[in-house]
């Protein structure tokens, strides 16, 4: 269920970036905060799915629409966009965004995201040695899933 809040917040944000910004607040473009919104908040959309879910509830948009509109929703802070591996652009809301780092299934391509205190302790330790201030980072594991949860078990006999 969609959290109705998060999605006017988010909206009233957009605008505000759109105005500021002397861009055009189109019916399309505030079509894909309710879309990117209304998913789960640790799930990752790329935006093919994004277009095909879009259609399959009759919206009329393009994807140049959803792509453009995409990148000014990462401009704006209200989306995170992912690149892993071979995959395409893959986003999520970023509005209740809290840092975490994922791990991406080699054979099912599942993404599952984490946190580890130990990170921050890493990020700090090789700030202080470069004598910078680390704003963000970005940690991606690769490996693969234990074959009796694999999504995309391998015929091993």
């Amino acid at each position: 269920m969609a959290d109705k809040a998060l999605i006017e917040k988010a909206k009233k944000i957009f605008e505000y970036f759109l105005s500021k910004k002397g861009s055009r607040k189109t019916p399309e473009r505030f079509s894909v905060i309710d879309e990117l919104y209304s998913l789960p908040e640790d799930e990752h959309m790329d935006v093919e799915g994004l277009f095909l879910s879009m259609r399959n509830k009759g919206y009329t948009i393009s994807r140049a629409t959803i792509y453009n509109t995409l990148d000014l929703l990462v401009e704006s802070g209200l989306a995170v966009k992912h690149q892993f591996k071979d995959k395409v652009a893959l986003y999520e809301q970023a509005l209740t965004y809290k840092h975490h780092d994922h791990h991406v299934c080699n054979q099912c391509r599942k993404i599952r995201e984490f946190s580890d205190p130990k990170i921050n302790e890493i990020k700090e330790t090789v700030g202080a040695e470069f004598n910078s201030s680390i704003k963000s980072h970005s940690l991606v594991l690769y490996g693969d899933c234990l074959i009796k949860d694999c999504e995309n078990k391998l015929d091993l006999v």
